[in-house]
């Protein structure tokens, strides 16, 4: 026996059987199967269309946005009314609920007038006191004209003997003067002392005339006085009336109560705030770039999409477009001229008006928006 066979005793010698398992090194491994030509061209196919539908509805979506400007930095607006009394006192009732509507006029919270109903009378009983007044220096007037008639008649007499006096006191001077004999120095001293009395009583008589003259005019002042006392009195009636209608705290508009503070027995305080009102006038405050403004006119219209009511349709249409950017007008507005500048794109608020709002969703202000402009673009 070969050393070769006791090698390998009772087989064939190493590598007879190797030539075998080597000529089939991929047996036991799964050919893959050619594709379908079919199936191959059906997914060309489907890919193409799949393109084609997606270029065409991104055309499409192009086409159809690019007629519209729209923001998320929009926001329910109005003018919020804001209720003080106009005079302090207790509250004693309030006719209103937190969110109840209320309309123009509607007495919402009454506070007490007895104040002003004491001042009402106070006031009857001074104009009552000022038109007696006025009666009295009224009958004072027609006695005082009466009395400068009586004394400007009794004028006449004085004056008459007061003049014949001063004639004759003058004649007998001039007697005595061309015949000194003629006439007594006696006479003579008694025609002056005719004179001088005479003279006195027209002077007194002159006197009372102005007396009563003076009566007259006090006793027309008294009626001017009355009168002003009378006035007096019906400012003081008014400004009572005023406080009395200040008690009233009435609606100055209609809409909804909001932020209502106030309950019976609180002492309101003059000018402070007790509930506000939000008026049914609602419009959008929108906030666009700048950029954005370039075809957005006055009157065009708007859909709104309320975030509180996504599946509802709002629409509107611009109202004004404000003339100055949002920053402009801050209490501290951005002051740009330094040395490091960075240019950022304002937003221009917009105001737009919400055409029909239906009263089954509640609008108020502070309520986030997404409006779409509808602009012309061949502007």
């Amino acid at each position: 026996m070969s050393a070769e066979a006791e090698r390998h005793p009772g087989g064939a010698p190493e590598g007879s059987g190797s030539a075998e398992t080597s000529a089939k090194p991929n047996e036991g491994v799964e050919k893959k199967k050619p594709l379908n030509p079919r199936l191959k061209t059906f997914l060309i196919a489907a890919a193409v269309v799949a393109g084609l539908v997606l270029i065409v509805g991104g055309v499409l979506f192009w086409l159809d946005a690019r007629k519209y400007e729209g923001t998320d930095d929009a926001f329910i607006d109005t003018n919020i009314v804001h209720l003080a009394p106009r005079a302090a006192g207790q509250v004693t009732g309030v006719f209103v609920t937190d969110n109840q509507r209320v309309a123009a006029g509607q007495l919402l919270v009454q506070l007490d007038s007895s104040v002003g109903q004491t001042q009402i009378s106070q006031s009857e009983a001074a104009k009552a006191q000022a038109l007696a007044q006025i009666a009295q220096a009224t009958a004072q007037v027609s006695v005082s004209q009466a009395n400068v008639a009586q004394a400007r008649a009794d004028v006449i007499a004085p004056t008459a003997q007061a003049a014949n006096a001063a004639r004759d006191y003058r004649r007998y001077l001039a007697v005595q003067r061309q015949i000194p004999a003629a006439v007594a120095q006696q006479q003579v001293d008694m025609a002056a002392v005719t004179a001088m009395a005479d003279e006195g009583q027209r002077a007194s008589a002159l006197k009372k005339v102005e007396a009563s003259e003076a009566q007259a005019r006090s006793a027309r002042t008294q009626i001017d006085a009355g009168r002003a006392q009378l006035q007096t009195a019906a400012a003081q009636q008014s400004q009572a009336q005023l406080q009395i209608e200040y008690a009233r705290v009435t609606a100055p508009v209609s809409g909804h109560v909001a932020h209502k503070t106030v309950a019976v027995g609180d002492y309101a305080v003059q000018g402070q705030e007790i509930l506000s009102i939000v008026p049914d006038d609602l419009w959008v405050t929108a906030n666009f770039k700048e950029t954005q403004l370039q075809h957005i006119r006055p009157g065009e219209c708007v859909d709104l999409k309320i975030d509180a009511y996504p599946k509802v349709r709002f629409t509107g249409h611009v109202q004004s477009i404000q003339r100055g950017a949002g920053q402009s007008f801050a209490v501290l507005p951005a002051q740009n001229a330094t040395g490091n500048y960075v240019k950022v794109v304002q937003r221009v608020p917009v105001k737009i008006i919400i055409d029909h709002p239906d009263a089954r969703y509640p609008l108020g202000p502070g309520m986030s928006v997404k409006p779409r402009v509808r602009i012309a673009t061949d502007r």
